[in-house]
Parts: structure tokens; C-alpha cells; sequence
């Protein structure tokens, strides 16, 4: 039986599936290698009434986001860059000062909120993971730990707590309940208050084969279609939307009670319905993409391998654990796994079992191919590992097409 749509409750037509996968955050600790380690179907749908895309199997958050929860955004430069330019802009456009509140969603180690802080305004952050929210309050930023929804808003707001700006980045497409998670901000914001929420945009990850970025963590894949029709519910008015580059094609989402739109969304809902991204022949001819993707990237390495050469990857990213599985990527063609992430050194990759090992270890065991798992930060990783490639080691960019990138040159394969 087919579940409806998390966000209108229409029905939803299956474009893709990628079989039984495990949980793409769940990196296994040496003990855990004896034990069952659980699969989960993993398909999508698109919603014909409504747009959304969405997977058709539901993991609890909170096996999820447990404890043990490893990722922790400041380890990647990138991001922190990008966060406080985010944070400019704002304080650029609202000129907030210390009687403002700036409210982030998912706010993980307090990678964003640490930038309005230096500017003096009052923060809060929520999050679920409770290593992450440590570090949070570590940096001396509030922080609530646990799942946002309407409950939590109106703990705030009957507090005396309401928000001129609430940021929640990639987080939209983690929530099992989008239309509590929308109606809490509409409960939260203030009447002249805005979003600044970023998701992944579902165009580029369908024009650009971006397989790897649908896992049990991402339950949607949003389009300004899907997303303005969800805010609308709650009285929300999509006022601004912006194309951004991060995480292989992102938009940025500025919605107020009060409607002060600037033609972007108009814009993008017009590309939208001519590319026919609310129809489901928009999705049909992707699986037969990744299926190729897929041949291409296997047959690369085990040519690779069939010549003596050594093989590693980078990245130990949910993304990653996607890709490795999807194509059969276990010890046999990938020698280990290097992360800069301390909290993921010692453990396993799921579902194939290779060790993460330090960034260092590159230099030391000097593999010919590293395969570039996370390759939404692929600049800024060849720009870190300049040594490794003056060495002669070279990466493998699996997405959107297979390439081997050289000390200064790009060759498609």
C-alpha cells in the first residue's frame, strides 16, 4: 500500500527504487560487525497533486538522530563560509540588533548561530542530536534539544519568546510531520518576521543525477511548487527564493505572514511548469540515469583495479554510504574510507564495512585513486588535499558523471 503525501495527502506515483539500503548516517563501531545490521526499503515518489517528491518509507527520527549522532557541521569549511556570508546578508537586509531573536532549526554545533552572536543578537538554536547541541551550548548558545514542531513553538512563544527570523537548513527534508513543522514556525515568527530556510532542490537533483542524496534521512525533495503550496497552508507567503549552489543545487526560501513578493518565485514557478516538474514523465527516464551512472562508475574502478592500482575513498557522508552500496563498493574495489570528522575515525562505513581512517592517512598510504564521495564540496576538498594530488594521486568525482581529475585537468570517462 502506498502512503499519501506527507505534505497535501494526494496520491503519489513510484519513479524510482533503489533497493534495500541501510542507514546512511549509522557508521558501525567494531563491535557492532558481528551484528544484523537492518536495510530498509528506499524508493521515491512524486506527489501528482502537489509536486513533492518523497520517499515511501518512514525511519523513527529518533533512531535517526540518536545519540550517537556523528555529523558536525564546522568540520567543513565550505559550509562555514557559506553560513556567515547567510548571516551577513540578513543582518545586511533587516539590520537586527540586541532586541531582535534569530530562532535556527536544526542549528547542529552552532556553526550559523555563532555569526549572529558576533553581531550581538539574541539566539536560539534547536536540535534533536544531543552531541551536537553540546558543542552548541559549549560556544555558550542556548539551545533546546529536541524535535521542532507546533508543540515547541508555542512553548516559546507562550514564553514571551517570538522570532523576527527563523533559520532551519537542511532540515526540511528530515521531517516526518512538514505540516506541524511549517505550522510551528507560522506560530513562532513574528507579523513582520521571515524564513531563511535552504533545502536541496529536487530540478538540480534530478537534471544532475544526484542519486547518492536520497537516503532515510531525506524523506522529501522540495520544489518552490511543492514548498509554496505547503506554506500556504499555514499562512505563509513565499516571498523570495533563491538559486544556490551549495549541496549540488540548493534554494533558499524567505516566506512571512505579511506577502512581499519580489518576482523570484513567480519566476521559478513558470520554469517549473514548463519543465513539467509537478508530472511525473519529469522523474521517468531517471532511474534508467543512475542505472548507467552506476555501470560506469563500476566498470571505471574495477579497470582501475584490474591494472594494480590502489583505491581509496573521501568522505565518510550518509551521500556516500548511498553511492557505495547502490554500487556495490565494499572492501574488494575500495581499500578504506579517510574523513577529517574525529568522531568518525575507528568506525565502518554501513552496509559495506570499510573502515574510516583519519585525512592523514592519505599522504601516508598514498593510494593512486581516491574516489570523492562528497563531491558537493569538491573544490574546497582538491584545494585541501593539493599534496596528495602533487604527488600524483588523482580523484574520482562520481557525480553527475564519472570523472578523473588530474593535478590541473578534468577527463571525463
Amino acid at each position: 500500500m502506498t502512503l499519501p503525501c506527507r505534505s497535501c495527502g494526494g496520491r503519489v506515483e513510484r519513479f524510482l527504487d533503489l533497493g534495500e539500503m541501510p542507514l546512511s548516517d549509522r557508521l558501525r563501531t567494531p563491535d557492532m560487525l558481528q551484528e544484523h545490521e537492518p536495510r530498509h526499503p528506499l524508493e521515491v515518489a512524486v506527489c501528482t497533486d502537489c509536486s513533492l517528491v518523497q520517499i515511501l518509507e518512514e525511519v523513527d527520527p529518533s533512531v535517526l538522530f540518536c545519540a550517537d549522532y556523528p555529523y558536525f557541521s564546522s568540520f567543513s569549511d565550505h559550509l562555514l563560509r557559506h553560513s556567515k556570508s547567510n548571516v551577513d546578508r540578513i543582518m545586511h537586509d533587516r539590520d537586527f540588533d540586541e532586541s531582535h531573536l534569530v530562532v535556527e532549526i536544526a542549528c547542529n554545533d552552532g556553526y550559523l548561530l555563532q555569526y549572529f552572536q558576533e553581531y550581538g543578537v539574541p539566539v536560539i538554536g534547536i536540535d534533536p542530536a544531543a552531541g551536537p547541541v553540546a558543542e552548541t551550548r559549549r560556544k555558550g548558545i542556548p539551545a533546546i534539544q529536541g524535535f521542532f514542531g507546533r508543540d515547541v513553538a508555542e512553548g516559546l512563544r507562550d514564553a514571551g519568546k517570538r522570532a523576527d527570523c527563523i533559520v532551519a537548513n537542511n532540515v526540511l527534508a528530515h521531517v516526518p510531520d512538514l505540516n506541524g513543522f511549517v505550522a510551528g514556525i507560522a506560530a513562532l515568527l513574528k507579523d513582520d518576521g521571515t524564513t531563511s530556510i535552504e533545502a536541496p532542490y529536487v530540478r538540480d537533483l534530478i537534471e544532475h543525477c544526484e542519486f547518492d542524496t536520497i537516503y532515510h534521512e531525506h524523506l522529501c525533495y522540495f520544489s518552490v511548487t511543492a514548498v509554496k503550496a505547503l506554506f500556504a497552508r499555514h499562512g505563509l507567503h513565499l516571498n523570495r527564493v533563491t538559486h544556490l549552489e551549495i549541496h549540488g543545487g540548493s534554494i533558499r526560501y524567505e516566506a512571512s505572514p505579511t506577502s512581499a513578493p519580489d518576482g523570484s518565485v513567480e519566476r521559478h514557478l513558470a520554469e517549473e511548469a514548463e519543465l513539467g516538474i509537478d508530472r511525473l514523465e519529469f522523474y521517468e527516464g531517471f532511474g534508467a540515469r543512475v542505472r548507467a551512472l552506476r555501470r560506469e562508475l563500476v566498470t571505471t574502478l574495477d579497470r582501475l583495479r584490474a591494472d594494480g592500482k590502489t583505491v581509496a575513498a573521501y568522505g565518510a557522508a550518509a551521500k556516500g554510504a548511498i553511492l557505495l552500496n547502490y554500487c556495490g563498493l565494499d572492501e574488494s574495489r575500495i581499500d578504506f574510507v579517510v574523513d577529517r570528522n574525529v568522531h568518525k575515525h575507528g568506525r565502518y562505513m554501513p552496509g559495506v564495512d570499510i573502515e574510516v581512517l583519519p585525512v592523514e592517512t592519505l599522504l601516508e598510504r598514498q593510494p593512486d585513486y581516491t574516489l570523492l564521495l562528497p563531491w558537493n564540496f569538491r573544490a574546497e576538498i582538491l584545494e585541501q588535499q593539493h599534496e596528495y594530488r602533487q604527488r600524483g594521486g588523482q580523484f574520482i568525482v562520481p557525480v553527475p558523471r564519472v570523472e578523473i581529475v588530474e593535478n590541473a585537468n578534468v577527463h571525463s570517462h
